[in-house]
């Protein structure tokens, strides 16, 4: 099977890429490195082109008002593009419970990247997961005040960025949902006990006070990061981090 994987350079599209080579497909990697811009559309075709499958994991560079343009551009240029390659299956990765948080901006986008692609005539899956073990530091960076790691009790669901690219590849070459597939960690935690198990295990002598409206996941209402149904992968965050 011929795939084009679009952000096949990043953390989970390099993973990706890997997995479905050693499983005897042809994956390609394409990125603004080798040429391809979803934005302006720059060597967007070519790269779909002949494609059985393509696997959107573009992302926009921030997080605030001007991402809901980079998944509209985004996500029509490439099905454009695919409809044009005669593309028979459309991958993107979302996130869980992200139609559940209207006060971020970001999670919005994502919902409209969503909307676009189902509503577009390409069979489709879309790939939800909860937040990446990787990024838990990312959070606690943006709410440090000295020696102090300021962050709220939302319960998240971590999961390994290896275990999130395991599932992409699989939905991949699998028929197409035209639907949702959630993945999960195998824990729940609150975020502000996780920055605690963090600092704890790296030695670091930081200290983290629980502050509700600290960092952007004070938006989150209850436990709509988490998901007791979704598949849920191996890789517990303590094991993670050793």
């Amino acid at each position: 099977m011929k795939i084009a994987v679009i952000g096949g350079t990043g953390l989970i599209g390099s993973q990706v890429v890997t997995n479905l080579l050693v499983a005897g497909h042809e994956a390609v990697p394409h990125s603004q490195s080798t040429g391809v811009d979803v934005i302006s559309g720059q060597g967007l075709d070519e790269a779909v082109d002949g494609a059985d499958v393509v696997v959107n994991l573009t992302n926009s560079p921030t997080f605030d008002d001007a991402s809901p343009d980079f998944f509209r551009t985004s996500m029509n240029n490439l099905l454009a593009a695919a409809g044009k390659g005669g593309v028979g299956h459309v991958v993107i990765l979302s996130i869980v419970g992200v139609d559940k948080v209207p006060e971020l901006v970001y999670y919005r986008a994502k919902v409209l990247q969503e909307e676009i692609l189902s509503a577009g005539s390409i069979p489709y899956s879309i790939v939800r997961a909860t937040q990446f073990m990787e990024f838990v530091e990312a959070a606690m960076s943006w709410t440090v005040d000295g020696d102090t790691v300021r962050l709220p009790a939302t319960p998240i669901q971590p999961i390994a960025a290896k275990d999130v690219s395991a599932a992409v590849a699989e939905v991949a070459v699998g028929a197409p949902l035209n639907g949702i597939h959630a993945i999960a960690g195998p824990d729940v935690f609150a975020l502000d006990e996780l920055g605690r198990i963090t600092l704890a295990r790296k030695d670091d002598g930081r200290t983290v006070t629980t502050d509700p409206t600290a960092g952007m996941f004070a938006a989150v209402k209850g436990d709509v990061l988490t998901d007791s149904t979704a598949h849920i992968a191996s890789t517990h965050y303590t094991d993670w981090l050793s």
